[in-house]
């Protein structure tokens, strides 16, 4: 089990390449759709997404997974081409949304724990005989006057090692993610408070996949950068946000993790991309860097698309200008000069 973990680890975390998350549920992609005025039906899901997997070249140089949600698994091309087999063709690791998404937490106000254990030991064999070969899981922790709890971080943190666990029997990669939210309408917490909150958050989450018995080895960390709040008055400059970020993970992830992928986190493209370059510019670190973007790498591409079939490939030079940049920022080379092809 441990080789065929590593391997799958290995290849998420090609260099130069990242993790493409389409994992949008039904209803999340139909409130994106909502903003370029496109029908929210099952084909006009589909065809969105063929036009991203569809691009060979971008998805054989740039992109080393993508993160799909249970109906995407099972889709095909207009062509009847499998999407996974369009993936495979790329040498992109197809994955799998697992979790059944955050809900309210009992004598918790205003926080959450994600749901999605129950069958899970099921669902994953079935998907990794429908191809996936990596999962993710989504824990959420938001920062306001009382929050987040102990009992928030802590519930969180033991779902993230029963889920990973559960993969890595499975023979899935679990990628773990615990986001501490950077938005949401008490979001002014600044970047020292967001320190604290992912610090405490990282040390319970990586305590707990240890009592579960999970190999660090074949996992891939999806953290939330260290960045203050959408609402706070203050921002911190991108050399900052790269500095606390790497502080805060040097201080708390083990090295055998073999990688750590991003989450974007509402933050805007360019910033996403600049935070990540800046970080992995540095030297002798731990793991390897990249990035696992939904909105930063594809809210261009949805715009240019528009749900127009003329417009496809205009919606695919966005996307490929997007994952460059992002590849370029998983090795440090990124500069927002590049941004306008200067």
């Amino acid at each position: 089990m441990t080789a065929i973990l590593e391997q799958t680890a290995a290849a998420i975390m090609a260099p130069g390449k990242g993790i493409l998350a389409a994992d949008e549920s039904t209803g999340t992609i139909g409130k994106r759709f909502d903003m370029i005025g496109v029908e929210n039906t099952e084909s006009n899901r589909r065809d969105y997404r063929e036009l991203l997997f569809g691009a060979t070249e971008t998805m054989t140089a740039y992109i080393s997974g993508v993160i799909l949600f249970d109906e995407t698994l099972r889709q095909s091309a207009k062509d009847g081409t499998p999407f996974t087999e369009m993936m495979g063709a790329t040498g992109s690791v197809p994955g799998i949304k697992v979790d059944a998404g955050a809900k309210p937490m009992a004598l918790c106000s205003g926080e959450t724990v994600t749901a999605g254990l129950d069958g899970l030991d099921r669902r994953l064999a079935e998907y990794f005989e429908l191809g996936a070969r990596f999962a993710k899981w989504r824990a959420v922790v938001s920062i306001g006057a009382d929050r987040p709890s102990w009992g928030c971080i802590k519930a969180n943190a033991q779902a993230l090692a029963r889920y990973a666990a559960l993969c890595q029997e499975a023979n899935i990669v679990p990628i773990v993610e615990p986001e501490i939210l950077m938005d949401g309408p008490d979001s002014n917490h600044d970047i020292d408070r967001c320190y604290e909150v992912t610090t405490l958050t990282l040390k319970t989450v990586f305590a707990e996949l240890y009592d579960a018995g999970v190999q660090l080895e074949g996992i891939i960390l999806k953290p939330n950068m260290v960045i203050g709040g959408q609402n706070c008055t203050t921002q911190a400059s991108v050399e900052d946000v790269a500095k606390k970020t790497l502080k805060c993970l040097k201080n708390c992830v083990p090295a055998a993790v073999p990688g750590i992928a991003f989450l974007s986190g509402g933050q805007s493209e360019e910033d996403a991309t600049a935070h990540l370059s800046a970080m992995a510019a540095q030297d002798n670190l731990p793991w390897p860097l990249t990035f696992s973007y939904g909105r930063a790498l594809q809210q261009a591409a949805l715009k240019a698309w528009g749900g127009d079939p003329a417009k496809v490939e205009a919606a695919r030079a966005a996307f490929t200008h997007r994952a460059r940049m992002n590849s370029l920022a998983a090795t440090g080379r990124w500069s927002s000069d590049l941004e306008t092809g200067g």
